[in-house]
């Protein structure tokens, strides 16, 4: 089995800063791409960045210059730097790693998530 694990979450005033991170664990043979959802209170998951496995980046238009992705591939572990933090950033974030256990399958997985609130 695989595992995502996520760490940083908190409690931040708005204009503060927070680094997630999320480690990835378990039976892998590589990981393809890798990447942030989050989900506020009454909405649904939405796409913050993603990264692929040669480090090409992806981000949502709410987080362009604020929120920078990155990866260790000799950890399997993927971060989310976020800036300039607003309340709107306030949500459950997801790490989402697409992992091939095998040669010819590969497999998306989620981690439990991590609770970002920001404060006016």
């Amino acid at each position: 089995q695989v595992q995502l694990v996520e760490s940083g979450g908190g409690l931040v005033q708005a204009g503060g800063s927070l680094r997630l991170s999320c480690a990835a664990s378990g039976n892998i043979l590589k990981i393809n791409s890798m990447g942030w959802f989050r989900q506020a209170p009454g909405k649904q998951r939405e796409l913050v960045a993603t990264i692929s496995s040669g480090s090409a980046t992806n981000y949502a238009d709410s987080v362009k210059g604020r929120f920078t992705i990155s990866r260790d591939n000799t950890k399997d572990t993927v971060y989310l730097q976020m800036n300039s933090l607003k309340p709107e950033d306030t949500a459950v974030y997801y790490c989402n790693a697409d992992v091939q256990r095998t040669l010819i399958a590969s497999r998306n997985y989620w981690g439990q998530g991590t609770q970002v609130t920001v404060s006016s």
